[in-house]
């Protein structure tokens, strides 16, 4: 319990603290968000805002877990390390979007196909690593009904790859409005950082104190973020940190062997992503009709005449209802001992 909430107030100090200096320098680099021109039109002048903010949280989360989880890490706790390090790898691959981006002047970095294939890539490598550490089972465990489906390893393989581009994509989706995809992802690190508590104290589940402080640490540093990035946003996360964040949240469900637990956690990404999807289907489909005012559904509702702030703590009061239902459906998977 000390250890977990260090890592909090660890991770929002040197968030907090980072963004200090990070913001200005990103100023000075030029380092500013193009917004899409067949956007909004209120947001245009967001134009300019520095983006790649997300490197003051992702800092925050290595900093902490390899000083806090050291011990661990170096008598061979590794768990922590391999969502860590997958997380950066969305991370690096949002980077050189972001970098693409700004070289360019316009809102377009890597090819949709690119980033695909790189975050293809890098599932598999994930899956494979964790599979053969034998932290991943290539069994779906069901919430609430605890039941388990075995599917056969190349299976599972598609199933994993799929889900992880998925969500990050999803979670980069949501990353639309000041403040949303941070505070939305709040309740998320702290249902992964009570599952992994529990899971650690009533199952000794190997890896899940590293991974508790990994979920904590990354709750903190969310909120320092929120500092510069809560409306009116001083700065943006970026793809550099909707990548990462999308990266960490699919790290920790498959560390915990419970990747279906994101259709609970993750609603809001997802009801972001079909509302997307919804919409160029339609379009199509009938020749410019549209079902929603302007996808996804936080522009949408922003067209209705919702505020930023109220698409904000609606959508974060929702993902924290359905994160705290998700919890129930979990504490099946680690019987008390």
């Amino acid at each position: 319990m000390i250890k977990t909430l260090a890592a909090v107030i660890l991770g929002f100090v040197i968030s907090a603290v980072l963004g200090k200096y990070l913001v200005p320098a990103l100023r000075r680099w030029k380092a500013g968000q193009a917004i899409k021109e067949d956007g909004p039109t209120w947001h245009m002048s967001k134009q300019g805002t520095p983006t790649m903010g997300g490197l003051m949280f992702i800092a925050a989360v290595a900093i902490v877990v390899l000083v806090l989880n050291g011990p661990a890490i170096l008598s061979g706790d590794l768990t922590s390390v391999f969502v860590l390090l997958f997380a950066l790898v969305f991370g690096l691959i949002g980077f050189i979007d972001d970098y693409a981006k700004i070289k360019k002047k316009e809102n377009t970095g890597l090819s949709a196909s690119q980033k695909f294939l790189l975050q293809l890539a890098a599932a598999i490598l994930f899956i494979v690593l964790l599979r053969n550490s034998g932290i991943l089972s290539p069994n779906l465990y069901v919430p609430f009904f605890g039941v388990e489906w075995k599917l056969p390893w190349v299976v599972y393989m598609i199933f994993a790859a799929l889900v992880i581009t998925g969500t990050v994509n999803a979670v980069n989706i949501t990353d639309g409005v000041d403040g949303l995809s941070s505070s939305v992802t709040l309740p998320v690190c702290a249902f992964f950082a009570a599952s992994f508590g529990y899971a650690y104290l009533h199952w000794d589940r190997p890896g899940s104190a590293g991974m508790t402080v990994f979920a904590a640490a990354l709750f903190g540093g969310l909120v320092g973020f929120l500092v510069y990035n809560f409306y009116p946003a001083k700065v943006f996360m970026g793809d550099t940190g909707s990548l990462f964040l999308g990266g960490a949240v699919c790290g920790m469900a498959f560390a915990l062997d419970l990747p279906l637990i994101l259709i609970l956690v993750g609603i809001i990404y997802i009801v972001e992503t079909l509302s997307d999807i919804i919409q160029i289907v339609y379009f199509k489909a009938t020749h410019g009709k549209r079902i929603f005012r302007m996808a996804p559904l936080h522009h949408h509702l922003e067209m209705g005449g919702w505020s930023e702030k109220k698409v904000v703590f609606v959508f974060a009061g929702i993902s924290l209802v359905f994160c705290i239902l998700a919890f129930f459906g979990v504490i099946g998977r680690f019987p008390v001992l």
